[in-house]
């Protein structure tokens, strides 16, 4: 349910709907009322703008803060792929047994984190998230045996490597979580709303073409779809592209990726 109010596609209808009835009720009562004097026109037109005003900065650091969320998930992005290809070439000072295992893990381990950036289906990222967990036990193991046997200035220096590629991973993962909060898209929605209102409030005429109500719910909606596509790590349009991982993915030997 969380992933569908999260849906840009949903922020947009409920948006469009939401603010266009506002509008519509807002028009009904100054239709009951009759005609507005100027003094209360006047103030009342002093107050949409104020309310859209305020609506314009909300959206504005809105955008703000979902553009802030997607460059922080491009930059881990290109961390994760440092990460790996750095441990990759340290793995080289390890036994050659001991050092065959881990780069043939740290390809598996490559894979796996292409796939969490193509994939969009939620069945299989649990899969690719359990068989990420899985090879990071196995990464950590086929380091750590080696470091203990030989406890040496090179071998700490592999071990920081994998430590690397284990928090860029988690880094990763608290960032696609980080997204802007329910309860502001609610209340910029209902700020929303109540700038149709007073809008269809203050209408010259009452009896005009429906087609103005369409207008402003529509401008708004798009700036909410924008907002909530490029804060949405799978469902939108906006997505962050692996470009770093797959760059990383070619260097290598053949891994066999198959992206969904």
């Amino acid at each position: 349910m969380n992933t569908v109010i999260r849906s840009p596609y949903f922020v947009f209808a409920v948006s469009v709907v939401a603010m266009w009835l506002a509008g519509r009720f807002g028009a009904l009562l100054r239709k009951k009322r009759g005609t507005l004097e100027d003094d209360l026109r006047h103030d009342l037109d002093l107050v949409v703008t104020a309310t859209l005003t305020l609506l314009a900065l909300i959206i504005g650091f809105s955008f703000s803060m979902a553009i802030g969320r997607y460059d922080q998930r491009k930059n881990y992005e290109e961390a994760e792929a440092n990460a790996i290809g750095t441990e990759y070439v340290r793995a080289n000072l390890l036994p050659a047994a001991d050092a065959m295992k881990v780069r043939a893990l740290l390809k598996d381990y490559l894979d796996q984190r292409v796939l969490f950036y193509l994939t969009r289906d939620g069945e299989k990222i649990r899969k690719i998230n359990a068989k990420t967990a899985q090879l990071q036990t196995e990464l950590w193991a086929a380091v750590q045996s080696p470091a203990a046997t030989q406890p040496t200035p090179v071998m700490a220096l592999v071990l920081s490597g994998m430590n690397d590629v284990l928090n860029s991973q988690g880094y990763t993962q608290a960032a696609w979580w980080n997204r802007i909060p329910l309860a502001a898209w609610g209340l910029m929605v209902i700020i929303a709303m109540c700038c149709n209102l007073m809008v269809g409030y203050t209408r010259h005429h009452i009896d005009a073409g429906g087609v103005q109500f369409w207008v402003l719910p529509l401008v708004i909606s798009i700036a909410f779809f924008l907002i909530g596509d490029i804060d949405s790590p799978r469902r939108g349009l906006v997505r962050v592209r692996p470009q770093n991982l797959v760059s990383l993915v070619q260097s290598l030997p053949s891994t066999g990726l198959t992206p969904d």
